[in-house]
């Protein structure tokens, strides 16, 4: 006992927040000099050092008043620095001592100290509170899983009093002062009836934030959690005086709603939902929802407009500059401002340009755009199959945003554009919904002044929207979302028009594009000409652009060659040293009439095309095959085609019942490309008769039009697009059904001179027309009533006389 009572000089270590027990090996960081050094020269002697507490941790220069009486006498285990200057440190401590006197020796602080001597204790007492410590740390155990079954049972097994009530302080959160209240105290017995009181204090503590956990979590869920914590990280901000950048946020958001102006319904939506943002914590997801929600409303242009042109004149002036032909659009727009001009308040037509591919659509939108003084929007709807492209998400779904009606207004910034649907007819349906439903609304002229976001969920005005559609055929649209619309044909460009288009407009644009001027190249009219005819054969002018790029970019790499001086001059002759051999041939469709084989007009997307149809007769058992790739609808035509022609077998000097002996087969070249639809039947019909009968059709003619089992010629469409494709490929004549005359009236004088049409309202006639024969000879002899034999007449009770043939 006496050698413990007597006095030690020994280095101080002074310590933040931290008591270190007898008995505990701890790791500490060690930043101030004086603590380095004072490692150093314990490490330098016998590596002994008494690690006592700071009461003030804020302190950085600890004097004798700064410490706690009481510490203990460590051994330092281990010393490393790091890279930074600190100091990693492992000590073990070993007893109590208490400081008698401070030194300061500059570099460290050096204490004179007397160790502290703990009395013994009767064998049954020390049990008994051993066992009561023990059992209590065990249920601490229980309710703190970072507690691990190792600790237990190494606490369970020290037998020393004193021992246990330092190592068992050491695993608890204690406040400091507590910690350091157990470390003075000396008495065994004592220590431990403290140490029991503060254990019982901790484990109340920590059940009941288990209680309150347990229960917080049955009452609110994520979003009033993170409001609950966000509302105390609030508060502790505030009691620290740190600045709300959220509040300074939601005024400058609400000074934003007061000046935008909305519709009555809009603004009272916004407030309402401002007022859910304020009771919201800052960082939390809903909060950011309702947040974005927000800014949508006031980043819409509700009542911010273009000034629209009123000028018709100027306005006519720069259609024209952009387009040549199309009429009927032109006429259309013009016609809208006009009204407008009177009106002052019109809702903009829906109007849906309809016409193959390269004639012009998309790019007279954006015309109409100039001409009228609005912004253009652009949305291509190819391949859109989900009807929340159109409509929007529900708020609801996480990342739901609006619709492209409405994600469009926002970036164009004004509620009155010229908004151009692309590509309508080339929607998808799945199981996401129809998005050309969802457009019925949108287009709807009756409607869309309330159409409705799903993600808005408040009526927004499109009323003013001028909607221009455009499609390759009507056939891919819905025939409501069709009744919506005001549909205009833009039919292809005759071989004048693109002659037109070329020099005025794809000429320029091409030699601009590729570096070029007018002293580097010129094309001839008889050059152009020839690239429309033999390079190119469309309804429209995408390839014959390509095809004057081209040449334009074969004659640049020649100028470059010759420093930019050379001049080149595109004739018809010398198209071919730049575009390659003619890929189609002008001015004939067959070099010679053939037997079976007819001429007939297809309309395409594309446009019109000129379709031949070949019908060979072959020994067989009466079977008619009809190959091509051919949809149902033309399959059908070919069989009501043959009907006909063995209705009117006798006539045609065939045998009464030619068909059993032989098989019929009908083929449409191009067996690659899809067909369908009726207007095909005259023209097989003509091929079965000219096979049948050995005759030959004439080469320049062609035909098109529906037939039915009596002969008749029903009307088509697309004949407009057939004729053009007809004067393309150099045919002379065409027949068209008798009811189709009215729709001469849309095409071109100049093509009626170069085309002779005539009508033809019996399949009689066609084939007087187009069967060639010897001179005396007709092809349909007189017809003579005769009457069906009995064997051949139905058993009903309704025959009641005999039926004839016509």
């Amino acid at each position: 006992m006496n050698d413990l009572e007597q006095k030690l000089f020994v280095p101080l270590l002074a310590l933040r927040d931290v008591v270190v027990f007898p008995h505990m090996v701890v790791p500490l960081f060690v930043g101030r000099s004086k603590s380095v050094n004072a490692l150093s020269n314990a490490m330098n002697l016998d590596k002994t050092i008494l690690l006592a507490t700071q009461k003030n941790a804020g302190t950085d220069s600890p004097g004798e008043k700064d410490m706690y009486g009481v510490g203990t006498i460590g051994t330092v285990l281990q010393l490393l620095r790091l890279p930074d200057g600190t100091v990693k440190a492992l000590v073990e401590g070993k007893r109590r001592a208490r400081i008698t006197r401070f030194t300061d020796k500059q570099k460290y602080i050096l204490v004179e100290i007397v160790p502290i001597a703990e009395a013994e204790v009767a064998e049954t007492e020390s049990q008994a509170i051993r066992r009561t410590v023990v059992k209590m740390f065990e249920e601490y155990a229980k309710i703190n899983k970072n507690i691990s079954k190792d600790l237990i049972n190494n606490i369970s097994a020290i037998s020393n009093i004193s021992q246990l009530a330092d190592t068992v302080a050491a695993h608890f959160n204690f406040k400091i002062q507590d910690k350091q209240s157990l470390l003075e105290t000396v008495q065994p017995m004592e220590r431990m009836s403290l140490l029991f009181r503060l254990m019982q204090g901790e484990i109340e503590i920590y059940k009941t934030e288990q209680r309150i956990k347990e229960r917080v979590k049955k009452q609110m869920g994520k979003t009033q959690r993170d409001y609950y914590l966000n509302e105390q990280m609030r508060a502790i901000q505030k009691e620290m005086g740190t600045k709300d950048e959220y509040k300074s946020e939601l005024d400058e958001l609400q000074s934003r709603i007061k000046r935008k102006r909305m519709s009555r319904e809009a603004a009272a939506k916004v407030r309402q939902e401002f007022k859910k943002l304020k009771l919201m914590a800052p960082m939390s997801a809903e909060g950011t929802v309702v947040r974005n929600y927000i800014e949508w409303f006031i980043n819409l242009p509700w009542f911010e407009r273009s000034k629209l042109q009123t000028d018709i004149d100027k306005a006519e002036a720069m259609l024209e500059e952009d387009h040549y032909g199309l009429g009927k659009p032109k006429e259309r727009i013009l016609e809208y401002l006009a009204v407008q001009k009177l009106v002052k308040k019109i809702r903009g037509p829906i109007l849906c340009f309809v016409g193959p591919p390269g004639v012009g659509k998309t790019s007279l939108a954006k015309s109409v755009a100039r001409a009228t003084g609005r912004a253009l929007v652009r949305l291509s709807l190819g391949g859109v199959r989900d009807e929340a492209e159109i409509r929007g998400h529900r708020r609801t779904y996480i990342g739901a945003m609006p619709g492209k009606i409405i994600q469009s207004l926002k970036k164009v910034k004004v509620n009155n554009p010229v908004f151009c649907l692309d590509e309508v007819d080339k929607m998808s349906v799945d199981f996401r919904g129809d998005p050309s439903a969802a457009l019925l609304e949108v287009l709807d002229p009756e409607q869309n002044f309330a159409f409705n976001d799903h993600y808005l969920d408040v009526d927004y005005n499109l009323s003013d929207i001028l909607f221009i559609t455009t499609a390759n055929n009507l056939h891919g649209i819905p025939l409501p979302l069709q009744d919506r619309m005001e549909v205009l044909r833009l039919p292809g460009y005759t071989e004048y028009e693109k002659l037109q288009i070329a020099e005025g407009f794809l000429v320029p644009k091409q030699t601009e594009m590729n570096g070029l001027s007018k002293e580097n190249i010129e094309f001839t009219r008889n050059a152009i000409q020839t690239i429309i005819r033999r390079y190119t054969r469309e309804a429209g002018v995408r390839n014959l652009e390509r095809e004057i790029a081209s040449v334009c970019r074969k004659v640049a790499r020649e100028v470059v060659k010759d420093d930019g001086k050379r001049c080149v001059k595109i004739t018809a002759q010398s198209v071919q040293k730049y575009l390659g051999v003619p890929r189609f041939r002008y001015g004939q469709v067959e070099e010679k009439d053939e037997i079976g084989l007819a001429t007939g007009m297809a309309w395409t997307h594309v446009g019109g095309e000129l379709l031949s149809i070949e019908t060979v007769i072959m020994p067989g058992r009466g079977k008619l095959t009809v190959t091509g790739k051919l949809g149902e609808v033309m399959q059908e035509s070919a069989q009501a085609a043959l009907s006909y022609v063995r209705s009117r077998a006798e006539r045609l000097g065939l045998k009464k019942h030619f068909y059993k002996g032989v098989d019929i087969h009908v083929h449409i070249p191009e067996g690659a490309t899809p067909k369908d639809g009726p207007s095909a039947g005259i023209t097989m019909a003509t091929s079965i008769v000219s096979a049948l009968t050995k005759r030959p059709v004439r080469c320049d003619l062609a035909m098109t039009g529906e037939i039915t089992l009596r002969g008749r010629i029903l009307p088509i469409g697309g004949l407009k697009e057939k004729i053009l494709a007809a004067h393309r490929g150099g045919i002379s004549q065409v027949i068209i059904p008798d009811e189709n005359s009215k729709d001469l009236k849309e095409i071109a004088a100049k093509i009626l001179k170069q085309v002779e049409v005539v009508t033809a309202s019996h399949m009689d006639d066609v084939l007087s027309l187009a069967i060639i024969l010897p001179p005396g000879e007709t092809l349909l002899k007189e017809e003579h009533d005769k009457i069906i034999p009995p064997e051949l007449i139905p058993k009903a009770e309704e025959a009641v006389r005999p039926l004839q043939v016509n």
